[in-house]
């Protein structure tokens, strides 16, 4: 299968020679090259164009989740035939177990899994090892300990209509693949049967198999609507694959047990000769619990730092990740993009060395085997072995990329084709123009120039220090205290902002829906931090405001303000505010290197007579809709406490164990959003329901 890419657009610009100087430096083997490309100048389409022609799977690294969302949008519009996935860290809130010696304070492994992302992640491990056509946009996760692909591999439910199989070999292979029994509750990863059918909810898909059975064969193989059970499709063949990365074989189970016990038996002695005897017992203890629980249920919280075992790794050898799909298939055919490189490098470079760090005071008090070091993520020098040619991508690439792609570039026999630079933007649009204003009465500055684009049905980015800073202020904005300066006093309100905040506590699937709703009008600014600095595509935003930009450091460096003023350069008046009192060298050189690069795009455009226009994107359908289920106890939840309080008196007659349970994951969210507000009365009632409900579930 080839890679297809459908679009209305046509390279314009200094695109045509980035694509065919990258293209070139593939098919002459060049390890490393980097796209130079100023934000708005289509880096985006380029690297489709790119992939086009390379047809080659592709792994498009990006630092953060947002901006690797927004990729993911992008090119699943671009190749609308091809197997485009998603492939980030499916927390929501996660916090890694750890221990703190001074304090002898042990903090639990507690994590909110998005099940949504672990059904897109499942489904990019899936279509690798079935699918050349596959395009995989993840974040730095990808560089952490995932299952062996060659057992998730092996690990499948292969079905064909009229096949000779009982039911029983069918349910079996099921709870190996980690699919629950659930004949009430029908989610993903779980299966029901009734009568002849057993329903299967796919993990990495969003329908379910039914497969008809008579006594003896498949008579028949369906694809279904989960939620109605209308028939979508019938086939002749149908592939299952696990509902987990994790998985664990049950003939050598018995083998591994016993390593497993033999290096914990040596490490409870190691404890003992030591005199540390409370360290002993607590090892012994946890690992044991751990091992029965795989016993009976195949899985335990916590099995990954078992993984060296069962992926039969030796001590110190790295894990298996998301690479690892790629080069057991592909071997090094196929091509890696690593979007705002010189973000996402440091990243990657950084996470081994947090890790261990962590580990290692668990280890050493007695909560974990060694063995919990080798589930960790790649080290740099690992990463580097493992991937194939490379493209950095970035408007501000940082000295190693550029070092890469020269020494890459000096092998080749066309001088500097390491390196291609793409600083003009189709629609002919500039850098934004810059002021530099004083602090004194920022605010009441800042409310009117947002207030002014608001007029014009503009939009308006805010970049501030801190996430205190940026909540206090885009409050203070959005209640609307100004009012009671003079100045502003007779403002309706029509007149006045609707301003949200964008930082790393907001849930990653709520950041894409938050930016939609700026670009539909919903909010008119979004006060944020370091997310509003790389990538984002925000048409109309027609200014970025930088406050405290005389504050030197790395949220106000070179870098970094050039990456945040880029937030304005897709609109036509684009136009940066630096609220200092004084000129940093960081202002300096960016505002240098802004004004250089615009002095470039305004001779491009005279010289080639290219009018300017105004980019109009759509705004794309959300990463994953929200289904709101059809629920009397899902109109509950939306912090009217008088509500709430009548939930909490509900009875033991008034609900099914299926209720019950769904009710307990509800009340389980309201008690931290209360505990969250301070309100620990209403917590401490919430957390009471809780286990009263869960006596009931359990009758």
């Amino acid at each position: 299968m080839k890679f297809k890419l459908k679009s209305p657009f046509k390279p314009t610009g200094d695109q045509p020679s980035a694509i065919e100087q990258l293209t070139k430096g593939r098919e002459m083997g060049l390890s490393s090259q980097v796209l130079l490309g100023v934000t708005g100048s289509g880096k985006t389409f380029t690297m489709a164009k790119v992939i086009e022609k390379v047809n080659r799977p592709t792994l498009v690294i990006s630092h953060n989740k947002t901006l690797a969302a927004q990729l993911y949008q992008e090119f699943h519009e671009f190749f609308p035939d091809n197997a485009v996935s998603y492939f980030v860290s499916y927390y929501d809130y996660y916090q890694p177990e750890a221990y703190i010696p001074q304090s002898d304070t042990y903090i639990e492994k507690e994590t909110q899994i998005n099940e949504e992302i672990d059904k897109l992640r499942l489904a990019a491990t899936t279509n690798l090892l079935t699918r050349p056509d596959t395009i995989v946009v993840a974040s730095v996760s990808c560089i952490y300990s995932l299952g062996n692909p060659a057992e998730y591999g092996k690990f499948i439910l292969e079905l064909a209509g009229g096949a000779s199989i009982s039911r029983e070999a069918i349910m079996r292979r099921l709870v190996d693949l980690q699919y629950q029994r659930s004949d009430f509750g029908f989610q993903r990863s779980t299966f029901r049967v009734r009568g002849e059918n057993i329903d299967v909810f796919l993990a990495y898909e969003p329908f379910a198999v039914r497969i008809r059975h008579d006594s003896r064969k498949i008579s028949a193989i369906q694809r279904i609507d989960p939620l109605t059970g209308k028939i979508l499709a019938v086939t002749e063949k149908e592939v299952i694959y696990p509902a987990k990365h994790y998985l664990t074989e049950t003939f050598n189970q018995k083998s591994i047990f016993q390593t497993i016990r033999n290096d914990l038996e040596r490490r409870v002695k190691e404890f003992k000769d030591r005199g540390k005897l409370l360290e002993a017992h607590r090892l012994n203890q946890k690992v044991n619990y751990d091992l029965e629980m795989i016993a009976e249920m195949g899985y335990v919280n916590g099995i990954e730092n078992y993984s060296r075992y069962f992926d039969n790794r030796r001590p110190g050898e790295p894990p298996y990740t998301l690479l690892d799909y790629f080069l057991k298939p592909y071997k090094k055919n196929w091509l890696l993009i690593i979007d705002e490189s010189h973000m996402t490098v440091p990243q990657i470079r950084g996470m081994y060395h947090g890790d261990r760090s962590r580990k290692n005071v668990l280890i050493d008090f007695g909560f974990r085997l060694p063995s919990a070091l080798d589930n960790r993520p790649l080290t740099f020098e690992e990463f580097s072995n493992r991937i194939p040619q490379t493209v950095f991508v970035s408007a501000t690439p940082a000295d190693w990329e550029i070092e890469q792609a020269k020494i890459s570039g000096k092998k080749s026999a066309i001088k500097g084709s390491g390196i291609a630079e793409q600083l003009i933007r189709p629609t002919g649009i500039t850098d934004p123009k810059i002021q530099i204003r004083k602090t004194q009465g920022q605010i009441i500055d800042l409310i009117a120039e947002i207030l002014k684009r608001k007029k014009l049905k503009e939009r308006v980015l805010v970049t501030t220090l801190t996430k205190r800073m940026a909540e206090d202020l885009s409050e203070y904005l959005d209640t609307r205290k100004y009012r009671d300066m003079k100045k502003y006093k007779n403002l309706s309100d029509e007149e006045t902002p609707r301003v949200a905040y964008l930082h790393s506590d907001i849930e990653t699937l709520e950041r894409s829906d938050l930016l939609d709703d700026l670009r539909l009008g919903k909010y008119d600014c979004l006060v944020g931090i370091n997310l509003l600095r790389e990538g984002l595509d925000l048409p109309e935003v027609s200014l970025v405001a930088i406050l405290d930009a005389d504050k030197e450091g790395f949220l106000r460096s070179q870098t970094s303000l050039i990456q945040t003023m880029g937030r304005a350069s897709r609109h036509i008046k684009g136009e940066v505010i630096m609220y200092a009192d004084r000129i940093t060298g960081s202002m300096k050189r960016a505002i240098n290197e802004i004004n250089r690069r615009r002095k470039i795009q305004e001779e491009y455009n005279r010289m080639n007579k290219i009018k300017i226009t105004q980019i109009l994107k759509p705004i794309r359908a959300k990463l994953v809709d929200r289904i709101k289920e059809k629920d009397d106890l899902d109109t509950l939840f939306n912090q009217d406490k008088e509500r709430l309080e009548k939930y909490l008196a509900i009875t033991k007659d008034e609900l099914t164990p299926y209720d019950a349970g769904k009710l307990i994951t509800r009340l389980e969210k309201e008690m931290k959003t209360a505990a969250a507000s301070l309100d620990f009365e209403l917590a401490a009632a919430i957390r009471d329901k809780i286990r009263d409900i869960k006596n009931i579930s359990e009758e």
